[in-house]
């Protein structure tokens, strides 16, 4: 990175503390303006392109090797959600350069819907963000962000792999920039029979195999930025994908189902950015569509379209050096039309105001406060507040401290879905408050954050008297517990080692009950340590999943049992140009589950090659 790019980061992300000097962003734009300002109060994991081929499956198994998060995956590539903190897949927000994009229908992401591959960073966020992403940022936020270089000139590159049970995965990607112009281009086709076999899983009488368990997905994303004036770009940034599943058959003769979804997401934002004042101002349009066939071989049973128009402007000012004013204001219209659902064509405004100020006290101390209100038709919203301190005590010590109200509306399917709509629906509201503690000795960074949440309003869905399920606000929940980081790097010669290691402890009471809520392993541990040697790259992951509830009632002969999983790959570049690479996935064999009766795959294999032009 030179020198001229470093400074353009440091002062988007701190602002100018003295205004002689002009702040340049000659180098790089960013579609998530506000990533940069969260991080100066937050701890975000940063996952890279070059770790998303370690993991290259899918999102799935991307986050949940590379992240403290619980990954919930009905077996491989199919259904997956996932859960921070003891919390839903419906509290946690998936923002896509720096809009929410969580299903109008489900209220969530699902995960394997959503391409691993074409983004320049993934970032995971712990911790309450309403004020700043909306509905469903409670337990965290997963972002998915894209940025464009100028004056780079071209580039390309091609990444290939091969893998068990017939998986094949291409990525392409190049992109062109000069002084005013920057374009960026990739595509993803992944395809995979999944027909893998656990014979120690034994379903009736006869040993696991995934049938019917094929998917594939394609993913095309554009990236382009012009800049107008000395301050100014506008850009735009989208993304197509099209997915299908095929559910497993646990019978010999057992009825074949699948799952098609296509979603569209299109983004331009014109940006003004000088010394002490910045404006983005974004319109999106983003499109979910889905399709369930009951048997593979006639026409769809049930599906939805959804289509949701977007408008957001981000104004940022420094009124001092040291004090900062940031607001924001959106506007949203998410529309729904059924098939098969028990709802036609229904329609929702959504408008939301925040403000933040954030002061500089100095290089060691600074402090944010927000405050939103949002306006949802038909749904009466909260006022959301948050709160974040961050102070450097000491040269090896800093200590960070954030409290926040959260929310989430309730979706589509949870109003409107009959039989069972619940119109008297109230959002979900959640109380959060942790602390961050960052020690740095040398090359050795540890992060300890202890959390407390606590939720009230939950949404869940229940049978009645009448023969259905439907949603009602009944649940409150109580979480508390630890997330920690530990990262190590050093470089000696043609020698560098790295290590990043995190441990989670997780207690999520059902406060009626005073049991732990189901699918919330009380412990969760990750580590990856990579050694690299002038031209040979060798890594090893590790995964450590505790004890795991499937039950509402800690009933343990269906609770998931502890395992351990050990990834392992082996990577050579030649010629500065070519990489050749060799993954061993599972290699200590464990039979293990994500999903009660959802086996994943033993020991499998798979090689690539990648080429940079």
């Amino acid at each position: 990175m030179d020198i001229k790019r470093s400074l353009a980061l440091l002062l988007s992300s701190y602002g100018c503390f003295l205004f002689g000097q002009e702040k340049s962003i000659d180098t790089i734009y960013i579609f998530d303006n506000q990533m940069n300002r969260v991080k100066l109060f937050h701890p975000v994991t940063t996952i890279t392109p070059e770790d998303v081929e370690k993991n290259s499956s899918n999102l799935s198994d991307l986050l949940r090797f590379q992240s403290q998060i619980y990954i919930k995956e009905n077996g491989r590539g199919a259904v997956s959600s996932p859960s921070f903190r003891g919390t839903t897949a419906q509290q946690t927000a998936f923002v896509w350069n720096g809009i929410n994009i969580n299903s109008s229908f489900l209220g969530q992401g699902d995960i394997n819907n959503i391409p691993a591959f074409g983004y320049d960073q993934i970032g995971v966020k712990s911790g309450g963000g309403s004020v700043i992403y909306g509905s469903g940022a409670i337990g965290g936020s997963i972002h998915l962000n894209n940025t464009l270089d100028f004056n780079k000139g071209f580039h390309a590159s091609l990444f290939s792999e091969a893998a068990s049970f017939n998986t094949y995965n291409n990525f392409v990607k190049g992109s062109y920039s000069n002084e005013k112009f920057s374009f960026k281009v990739s595509g993803n086709y992944i395809t995979s029979e999944n027909n893998y076999e656990v014979p120690e899983f034994v379903v009736g009488s006869t040993s696991f195999i995934n049938t019917n368990g094929r998917y594939y997905n394609t993913s095309v994303n554009i990236g382009a930025s012009y800049k107008i004036a000395a301050h100014q770009t506008i850009s735009w940034q989208n993304q197509t994908f099209d997915a299908s599943q095929h559910y497993p058959v646990f019978e010999a003769n057992g009825n074949k189902t699948k799952y098609k979804a296509q979603t569209l997401r299109s983004l331009i934002s014109w940006d003004i950015n000088k010394t002490n004042i910045s404006n983005s101002l974004k319109a999106a349009y983003t499109e979910d569509n889905f399709q369930y066939f009951s048997d593979i071989t006639l026409p769809k049973s049930s599906g939805a379209t959804g289509k949701n128009y977007i408008f957001k402007n981000d104004f940022n000012y420094f009124i001092t050096p040291k004090i900062n004013v940031n607001a924001i204001g959106e506007f949203q219209v998410n529309k729904g039309e059924g098939y098969q659902t028990g709802f036609g064509t229904i329609s929702r405004n959504i408008g939301s105001l925040a403000g933040l100020i954030r002061y500089f006290a100095t290089t060691d101390i600074r402090l944010e406060a927000g405050i939103k209100k949002d306006f949802i038709e038909n749904v009466s919203s909260p006022v959301l507040y948050s709160f974040s301190g961050k102070w450097k005590a000491l040269a090896w010590y800093q200590v960070g401290i954030n409290f926040s109200k959260n929310f989430r509306y309730p979706s589509f399917n949870d109003l409107y879905w009959q039989p069972g709509g619940n119109l008297d629906l109230r959002p979900e509201a959640s109380n959060n408050i942790d602390m961050n503690h960052e020690f740095s000795f040398g090359n050795l960074k540890i992060i300890l954050s202890p959390y407390y949440m606590n939720t009230k309003d939950l949404i869940s869905w229940l049978p009645t008297s009448n023969g259905y399920w439907a949603p009602f606000n009944i649940a409150r929940t109580e979480s508390y517990g630890l997330e920690s980081q530990a990262m190590w790097a050093k470089s000696f010669g043609k020698h560098i080692l790295k290590l990043n290691a995190g441990y989670t402890y997780s207690k999520s009471i059902d406060k009626d009950t005073q049991k732990q809520r189901m699918y919330v392993p009380l412990h969760k541990a990750v580590g990856n340590i990579e050694y690299q040697y002038d031209f040979l790259t060798l890594y090893a992951q590790g995964l450590f999943n505790g004890l795991t509830y499937t039950t509402s009632d800690e009933r343990r002969a269906t609770a998931i049992d502890p395992y351990f999983i050990l990834n392992t790959g082996i990577s050579a570049d030649i010629l500065k140009k070519y990489t050749l690479g060799f993954k061993i996935n599972n290699i200590t064999n464990t039979v293990y589950q994500t999903v009660m009766d959802y086996p994943m795959p033993k020991r499998n294999y798979s090689i690539y090659a990648s080429i940079n032009f």
